[in-house]
């Protein structure tokens, strides 16, 4: 069998270059090629993963099928490749050493000195090669955080150096760098790449690519240059310039060749068969929507816009799929009051109660739900979105006035919404939430139903709260259905209402499911419902 090809992402000068778009958009043209491709990342910091780290400080919290809380570029992957990640694609150093320490502490070691090297580097090189030994792919995409020169990043650049002298060519490193444009003298400037890739080489590697970000073409003469200062070829320096959107991406990688010198550098055949029909397609009915919609996404990280990467990410599929642009309305849950309700919401199309945790916005979230409810806006509600909205309808038309979740009031006489029973004992915050794919059974001839068009389905899920079933009985009497259960414990994964045009609440988080190539039903329809709503206005 072939050997597995690695190549290696890394970055230089400042973070947040697009490292993982440019992973994912080369995986996107060699898989397009037909080869197997899956990418991974190395996180530098030492928390086991981002489950425990607040949206502020990471951006969104991506869940996998299997129950991983990883970094949010694996859903870049995800989205760009159309197959799910899993606990393997992202690694960090939390994990190593926690690995590593519980090795030392079963006495593996047999009474060594436990170092960084080759001890934590075995380690980061046997987590690397995981995916490449199930015999499941031909090449692994291995994106490293952060930059190169980071104290945090050194064991790793250390472990690629190590797998590039082992691996010889099996293994190539591009290097994504930053060419900043001087607008007082117009020129790009190449002396940050140069010190870059200096610091790479005195740690012992030497890119085989370059990848430059850039806001205007970089051109020949700088071509040259860095090829001859960088010690590249002048074909392998790759121009990386800002783009409309991160779909478009591999469009311009592909214009610059990214695919086939990489097949070049690995030895492996480029064919003429590269299929981006469907890809290109997709683009088209993004730049060139038939109308649009407004909907408004309520929320309160919405300061940081990658809390709900996902979500927004899935109302561009959506969107594509209806040809129709979505335009977001980024609106903080703690401005919406009862008086303040109509100013922010009066003329959107469709309303998004996106998830989170406690206690701050919340009741803003729960006027957002009641004037969607009242004023028949289509409203979709996730996770905690979902729980907010039974609250709503148990205050507004039960009229339980103190109805809540223990999450917010422990001591409520209708606890609507209850800490489910396995998680009573926890105590340990990380990792013990009800985590990843779950089963969940469709009502027949519900709105959901309609929308999956299947009775069973699988989604991911990240909570602690449940519906409390105690209640079910009277909210259906009133109008609420629980149209979507967990079919072995009974537990309400969904909510809709009769008598609205489209008014849904999903325990799960569909969001993590919607990729360029399936967009998710539910969001699909969701948007198509605030296109009806849009031309009746």
């Amino acid at each position: 069998m072939p050997s597995t090809k690695y190549i290696f992402v890394t970055g230089g000068v400042t973070s947040s270059l697009g490292k993982g778009i440019v992973s994912a958009s080369l995986a996107t043209l060699l898989q397009s090629r037909g080869y197997s491709v899956t990418i991974q990342k190395l996180d530098p910091y030492i928390n086991i993963d981002p489950g425990t780290l607040n949206p502020y400080e990471h951006g969104e919290c991506f869940v996998t099928n299997d129950g991983a809380e990883t970094d949010l570029d694996l859903g870049h992957y995800e989205r760009f490749l159309n197959r799910p990640t899993s606990q393997s694609n992202n690694v960090t150093t939390g994990r190593i050493y926690q690995s590593v320490i519980d090795k030392e502490r079963r006495g593996d070691f047999l009474g060594k000195t436990v170092q960084v090297i080759p001890h934590i580097t075995d380690e980061i090189k046997r987590r690397i090669q995981i995916l490449g030994n199930t015999g499941e792919f031909e090449i692994v995409i291995t994106e490293i955080g952060g930059t190169v020169g980071d104290i945090e990043a050194l064991p790793y650049i250390e472990t690629v150096r190590q797998l590039k002298w082992e691996l010889g060519e099996d293994c190539i490193v591009i290097h994504l760098t930053l060419i900043p444009f001087l607008a007082a003298t117009g020129e790009l400037k190449t002396k940050p790449t140069q010190h870059s890739v200096k610091s790479l080489q005195e740690s012992g590697i030497q890119p085989d690519i370059l990848v430059c970000r850039c806001e205007h073409p970089i051109g020949e003469d700088i071509r040259h240059k860095l090829a001859l200062f960088c010690n590249v070829k002048k074909e392998a320096v790759i121009e990386s310039i800002d783009a409309e959107t991160i779909y478009a991406v591999p469009i311009l990688m592909r214009n610059q060749r990214l695919d086939e010198v990489v097949l070049q550098r690995l030895d492996l055949p480029i064919e003429d068969n590269l299929d981006l029909v469907n890809w290109k397609d997709f683009l088209y009915k993004l730049k060139y929507p038939k109308y649009e919609v407004e909907i408004g996404l309520i929320g309160k990280y919405v300061e940081l816009r990658d809390s709900y990467k996902s979500i927004a990410e899935a109302f561009i599929h959506a969107g594509a799929a209806n040809e129709c642009k979505v335009n977001i309305r980024w609106i903080h849950s703690e401005n919406i009051s009862n008086e303040s309700a109509d100013k922010h919401l009066k003329d959107l199309d469709g309303i998004l109660v996106a998830p989170g945790f406690g206690e701050r916005g919340f009741e803003g979230k729960l006027e957002t739900i009641r004037y969607a409810r009242e004023n028949k806006i289509p409203f979709l509600g996730v996770c905690l979105g979902m729980q907010a909205a039974v609250i709503e309808f148990s205050r507004n038309v039960l009229g339980w006035k103190d109805a809540h979740s223990t999450e917010m009031n422990p001591k409520t006489k209708h606890p609507v919404i209850d800490l489910m029973e396995e998680q009573k004992k926890v105590e340990d915050m990380g990792g013990t939430m009800r985590l990843g794919a779950n089963d969940c059974e469709l009502l027949e001839g519900s709105l959901i139903a309609g929308v999956y068009k299947r009775s069973m389905i699988s989604e991911r899920h990240r909570h602690r709260y449940e519906f409390n079933n105690k209640y079910l009985k009277d909210m259906e009497k009133n109008g609420l259905i629980a149209s979507g259960r967990n079919p072995e414990l009974g537990l309400v994964e969904i909510v809709e209402l009769k008598d609205h045009p489209w008014f849904v609440g999903v325990q799960f988080h569909p969001e993590y499911k919607s990729t360029v190539a399936n967009p998710h039903p539910l969001f699909v329809k969701f948007v198509e419902a605030a296109g009806k709503k849009a031309a009746s206005s």
